[in-house]
């Protein structure tokens, strides 16, 4: 038997819920209202054991007839930092700030599957539903687990999807091993010495300087790393000057640096660094580094793989699922990760005829919420078929 079809029957229920999460997005450690209408729905499904983690994240725990194994299923809560461009009567109503990557759909599918799992417990063991916080950037995975939530019972493996707006709805897709790159975060100043634009020679241009000092950066990836370890080093950012007749005195740049491989991402700073001190030390210029280490690679423990293929053909049918390459974007549920066994999947939300094909953090994001009961069913069947096994 599936959850599907009772999944289905929902559908009217979780788009309200999705809509009215959408109209009404809080940024990363502010989803008070959030956490408030998650622990709402909840109650009025009949759940009782219910607990507020890391100040605005919520965890429930699904208790089996008997006792047994835990496994976590995680759905993410907060919103981004952008405008909503989109004209649907769910728009927004926070300005400067929208469910543009999906999390809407994400809490709405987890207390979907709450609902499944309500009807349709484990026969031995639990299931921790994870409403987390501040994925985007926050750390909000790591305050929970500091906060305990993969104890108490013990979590003995979790999973995690996220919508892909690049893959048509009623397909998923999962990569063996390496999901996602580890994310990390630097900022950089070149200080030279400012002085009039018609006599250089009185001065130490933090411009010129700057220019040789990317130029020579961009060589990292291309000639100090193994070409078979995917890396991405990008410049998001450059300040400096203030007049167009004078030599600016200081210079900012700010970027993002992305790796699969964790030796690779230790070795990145201690490389840089050598590469900006020799460029400002030739040219009478100084400077500070600020290398920020972010989220960690997402690992997929290659075990649990063949798990989300089977329940995905069991809500889904077969040839379905697919597995795909690596992305090079963050994702903080490499923090569950790094603890415990893990896997993280992603639901194809794509429908052109519904307008729902922008990318994610798109101004016109959104998603084909049909998809939403797969998702839910999903991650329900997962959960009870890792119970069955163990």
């Amino acid at each position: 038997m599936t959850l599907l079809k009772k999944a289905e029957s929902h559908l009217p229920h979780w788009i309200d819920w999705r809509r009215h999460l959408h109209k009404n997005p809080e940024l990363g450690l502010e989803e008070y209202e959030t956490c408030k209408f998650v622990v709402e729905r909840l109650k009025e499904m009949g759940y009782t054991n219910i607990d507020i983690v890391a100040n605005t994240g919520v965890t429930v725990l699904v208790e089996g007839r008997e006792p047994g194994k835990t496994v976590a299923l995680r759905g993410d809560m907060d919103a981004l930092p952008i405008e909503d461009e989109k004209d649907v009567p769910y728009k927004s109503k926070n300005q400067g700030t929208a469910h543009l990557c999906g999390h809407d759909a994400h809490t709405t599918m987890l207390l979907g599957a709450a609902q499944l799992l309500k009807d349709n417990p484990p026969q031995k063991g639990n299931v921790k539903l994870i409403f987390q916080p501040a994925e985007e950037g926050r750390f909000g995975a790591q305050k929970m687990i500091e906060d305990n939530v993969l104890e108490n019972p013990k979590v003995d493996a979790i999973a995690g999807l996220h919508v892909n707006p690049d893959v048509p709805t009623g397909y998923v897709t999962c990569t063996r091993k390496e999901a996602c790159a580890a994310a990390d975060f630097f900022n950089l100043e070149i200080i030279g010495e400012g002085g009039h634009a018609a006599h250089p020679h009185r001065a130490i241009d933090s411009i010129t300087v700057a220019a040789e000092v990317i130029s020579s950066l961009q060589q990292l990836v291309s000639r100090q790393i193994d070409p078979l370890a995917p890396t991405v080093f990008t410049m998001g950012q450059i300040h400096g000057g203030s007049a167009d007749n004078a030599i600016a005195s200081k210079v900012k740049v700010g970027g993002t640096v992305r790796t699969l491989d964790p030796d690779v991402r230790y070795q990145i700073e201690e490389k840089m660094e050598r590469v900006v001190k020799g460029v400002t030390e030739a040219f009478g210029a100084s400077y500070n580094l600020k290398y920020d280490y972010f989220y960690p690679p997402l690992i997929n423990d290659t075990s649990l793989v063949p798990s989300v293929e089977e329940a995905v053909e069991q809500e889904l049918g077969e040839d379905k699922f697919s597995i795909i390459k690596p992305s090079m974007g963050g994702e903080d549920f490499s923090f569950y990760a790094n603890k415990i066994p893990a896997v993280f999947f992603r639901l194809g939300v794509r429908n052109e005829d519904k307008n729902a094909s922008y990318p994610l953090h798109h101004p016109k994001f959104d998603l084909d919420e049909d998809a939403m009961p797969y998702g839910a069913s999903i991650l329900a069947t997962w959960a009870l078929n890792q119970l069955d096994k163990s």
